[in-house]
C-alpha cells in the first residue's frame, strides 16, 4: 500500500467536526436599533403578560448556597468556555427589556442568569448558571451521585469543585445520564476518569439504547446539523442587547471538548430500582420524547422527582431547528401522564436539567398537567386541522392556545414555539409535501427566485415597493420578498441589506431564544457573509472510541459520490481482532452496503483492531506506522481500496444558507 493509498485512508475515516461551538471571538454586526414597530411589538407583550408574577424569582433564588463573584471558566491554557461575565454587563435582574430584546425573553434570560450552588431539598443540590444545563449532586452515604455532568469538562469540575468547597470534599461514586443530549454528559470526563470507572470506583448509569443515540443523532447528518446549530444557537453573535441574549434552556453552550463515558449499566424498565451508596432512585422510561433514550427518576425517600429534560420551564422542541428526527408530541404527553399517575400526588419538589426546580404538591400538580396538555394540544388541534384539510403552514398561522397554556410561564414558547411545533406535528404524520400539485415538483429556491424578480418587475422595482413595506412594519413579507431578490442576485448589497435589516427586526421581536439567534445570525451572515474559520466538534476523541464499525459504515455509505461509483463492483473485507468480528463492505449499484458475514473471495482484505482504527482516526497513528508496525494488515488488490476511497464526498462546514 502507497503512502498516497495511506494518507487517503487517514484523512477518510476522521469522522467531521460536529457539536461544540468553537470559541473564536464573535465579529461585531453592524446592528440596527429598534424600529418604532418593533418598540409598540415588544410594548404590547409587557402588557399581554403576567409581568406582576414573580413566583418563578423567588423559586429561581430559593436554596442558594453560594455563588461566586466571577463566572468565568477556562482550559488550562486559559481559554474561555463558560463566560457568564459577557451576559452580566447587560442583563441584570433590575434592568427592564431593552427596546431590542422581547420582554418574555428578557425575563428568561434574567431568570437564567440566577446562578450558583442551591440546595434543591435534603441531599439534593445544584450547580445553576455554569452551562446550558443543570448539574445535580445527590448525597449518598460516602460520596456524590451526579445527575447530568453538563456539556464540558471545565464546566463539570468548576461545579463540582464549588460543591465540594461549601458542602464539604466527597468523592463521585456514580454518574446518571438522564438522556442521549451532550449537554447531559459531556462533562463527565472533567470530574471521573475513565480508569476510576473500569476499575468499578464510579459507576455510570443511563437508558437502555444510550450510548447507540448518543453516538449516532449527530453522525450522519451531523455536517448539516452543526452548520444550522450556529444559526439556532447564535454562536457568532455579539453578546449585546443587539446579539445574543438567552438560549431558551439556558444562557448559550459552553465550548469545551465534550468527552464520553460509556456507562457501565443500562436501565431497561420502567418501575426499575437501584440503590447506589444509600440511595434508593426508581426510574421512568421515556423514549422517544425529548430523546431518543431518557428517562425520569424518582426519589421516595425525599419525595423529590428527577424530570430529566421531560419538563423544563417552557415549551420545548417537537422539532428542533438545528435538524433532527421529529419527536412524538403525543408520546411525550402520555408520559407526562403517565409521571402525574405515578407520582404526582407524592411529589413535593420537581427538579430537572435546565431552569429551576419548583416545591409544593400542589403547584406540582398544576405544573405537571399544563406540561402534558401543551404537547397534547399542540398534537390534537394540529391533527384535527390537517384532516380539515389545512397544511402546515396554514395550520401554524391557525392554531392558538386557550388562555390558561397562554398566560402561564412554563409554557411559553422560550425554546420551541407552538408555530414550528404545530408543523413538526403535521410533518410527523404527514411528511414534506402539503398536498397541493403545484407544490410536487416546485422549483428549487435560486430558480424560483430568478423567475419572482423577473414576473415582479426587476431587482430595483422589487426593492422599492420592499422598502415601503418595511415601513408599514411587514417585515415578514419583507422577508419573503427579498429572500428571493438575494437568491436571483447574491452581489446585490442592497437587497442583503434590506433582507438583514428585516430580519434583524423579526428577531428583536422574537420570545423564543433559539428565533431571536436564527434571525439574528442571518443578518450576521447577509451582512459580513459566511464565516470560514471554527466550527462545531461532537465527535470528539470519546465519541470515536465509542462508535461501532456499523454507525462508522453507515457514516461512510452517506458518503458515496455516485458520479464515481456508477458501474463500480467490488467487495472489501475487514476483519477486527480486539471485537473478533468480520464485515463485508460491497459496492454495487452505487450504494454501499455491509454485513457481518465474510466473503472468502473479496478483492481486498484489511486486518486490525478497533483501537488501532480509532487512534488512525484520532490521528495518534498514521496508517503507514500501522503497517510498519504489523497493526494493519492489508491484502489483495489495494488498488480496489484506492478507487473506493476516491469515491468518498468531503462535507464542507460553512455552506450558504442565507445565500445561494
Amino acid at each position: 500500500m502507497n503512502k498516497k493509498l495511506m494518507l487517503l485512508f487517514s484523512s477518510v475515516m476522521l469522522v467531521a467536526p460536529l457539536g461544540c461551538v468553537s470559541a473564536d471571538k464573535p465579529v461585531q454586526t453592524e446592528s440596527k436599533p429598534a424600529t418604532e414597530y418593533t418598540k409598540t411589538i415588544n410594548a404590547q407583550v409587557l402588557k399581554d403578560l403576567p409581568f406582576e408574577d414573580k413566583k418563578d424569582f423567588e423559586d429561581a433564588q430559593r436554596g442558594l448556597i453560594a455563588t461566586s463573584d466571577v463566572v468565568t471558566i477556562t482550559t488550562a491554557d486559559g481559554k474561555p468556555v463558560w463566560d457568564l461575565e459577557e451576559y452580566k454587563k447587560y442583563i441584570t435582574l433590575d434592568k427592564a427589556a431593552p427596546d431590542t430584546v422581547n420582554p418574555s425573553l428578557w425575563r428568561n434570560a434574567q431568570l437564567n442568569m440566577i446562578n450558583g450552588l442551591f440546595k434543591v431539598t435534603d441531599n439534593i443540590f445544584q450547580v445553576r448558571g455554569y452551562d446550558l444545563s443543570n448539574i445535580t449532586f445527590i448525597k449518598g452515604k460516602t460520596g456524590w451521585i451526579i445527575f447530568d455532568p453538563l456539556i464540558s469538562p471545565e464546566t463539570a469540575k468548576a461545579a463540582l469543585d464549588l460543591a465540594n468547597k461549601e458542602l464539604g470534599e466527597r468523592p463521585v461514586v456514580a454518574i446518571i445520564y438522564s438522556h442521549s443530549h451532550l449537554d447531559h454528559y459531556g462533562g463527565a470526563t472533567g470530574i471521573v476518569s475513565a480508569e476510576d470507572v473500569k476499575s468499578g470506583k464510579v459507576k455510570i448509569i443511563a437508558p437502555l439504547h444510550f450510548t447507540e443515540h448518543a453516538v449516532s443523532e449527530n453522525v450522519i447528518a451531523g455536517n448539516a446539523m452543526g452548520r444550522r446549530a450556529i444559526f439556532m444557537y447564535g454562536a457568532l453573535l455579539p453578546r449585546n442587547a443587539k446579539g445574543g441574549v438567552n438560549g431558551g434552556l439556558g444562557q448559550t453552550t459552553s465550548t469545551g471538548l465534550g468527552g464520553l463515558i460509556v456507562p457501565t449499566q443500562e436501565i431497561t424498565k420502567t418501575g426499575e430500582e437501584l440503590t447506589i451508596d444509600g440511595v434508593k432512585m426508581v426510574f421512568q422510561m421515556t423514549p422517544g420524547t425529548e430523546a431518543p433514550a431518557e428517562m425520569n427518576t424518582w426519589f421516595p425517600e425525599w419525595k423529590a422527582l428527577w424530570m430529566a429534560e421531560n419538563t423544563t420551564n417552557t415549551m420545548h422542541n417537537i422539532l428542533t431547528l438545528r435538524g433532527a428526527k421529529v419527536r412524538d408530541a403525543l408520546k411525550w404527553a402520555h408520559f407526562l401522564n403517565e409521571t402525574i399517575e405515578t407520582w404526582g400526588d407524592e411529589a413535593v419538589v420537581k427538579f430537572q436539567s435546565h431552569h429551576w426546580p419548583l416545591w409544593g404538591n400542589e403547584d406540582i400538580a398544576s405544573y405537571f398537567k399544563k406540561q402534558r396538555d401543551i404537547y397534547k394540544f399542540t398534537h390534537d388541534q394540529t391533527v384535527r386541522l390537517m384532516n380539515q384539510g389545512y397544511n402546515g403552514e396554514e395550520i401554524s398561522e391557525m392554531i392558538t392556545l386557550p388562555a390558561e397554556l397562554e398566560n402561564n410561564w412554563a409554557t411559553r414558547g422560550y425554546y420551541g414555539t407552538l408555530r414550528h411545533n404545530s408543523r413538526a406535528v403535521y410533518q410527523f404524520y404527514m411528511g414534506w409535501y402539503n398536498g397541493n400539485p403545484s407544490d410536487l415538483n416546485n422549483l428549487p429556491q435560486e430558480m424560483a427566485a430568478k423567475k419572482y424578480m423577473e414576473f415582479m418587475g426587476g431587482e430595483k422595482q422589487v426593492i422599492k415597493m420592499a422598502k415601503k413595506s418595511f415601513e408599514k412594519g411587514e417585515y415578514r413579507w419583507v422577508a419573503e420578498v427579498m429572500k428571493h431578490a438575494v437568491f436571483a442576485n447574491p452581489k446585490s448589497a442592497a437587497a442583503k441589506n434590506l433582507l438583514a435589516d428585516s430580519l434583524e427586526q423579526l428577531g428583536y421581536q422574537s420570545e423564543s431564544g433559539p428565533w431571536r439567534s436564527v434571525y439574528l445570525q442571518g443578518a450576521f451572515e447577509l451582512r459580513n457573509g459566511t464565516p470560514e474559520l471554527g466550527g462545531l466538534v461532537t465527535a470528539t476523541p470519546d465519541t470515536i472510541r465509542a462508535m461501532s464499525p456499523d454507525m462508522l459504515f453507515d457514516f461512510l455509505s452517506v458518503r458515496i459520490l455516485p458520479e464515481k461509483a456508477e458501474g463500480k463492483e467490488f467487495t472489501i473485507n475487514i476483519t477486527f481482532t480486539d471485537l473478533e468480528e468480520v464485515y463485508t463492505l460491497s459496492m454495487e449499484n452505487s450504494v454501499l452496503n455491509y454485513t457481518r458475514e465474510a466473503i472468502t473471495d473479496s478483492d481486498v482484505s484489511l486486518t486490525l483492531s478497533k483501537t488501532v482504527l480509532d487512534n488512525v482516526q484520532l490521528g495518534n497513528v498514521t496508517l503507514e506506522s500501522a503497517v510498519a508496525d504489523g497493526d494493519l494488515v492489508i491484502e489483495g488488490d489495494a488498488q480496489v481500496f484506492k478507487d473506493f476511497m476516491g469515491m468518498l464526498d468531503d462535507f464542507k462546514f460553512w455552506f450558504n444558507i442565507v445565500t445561494p
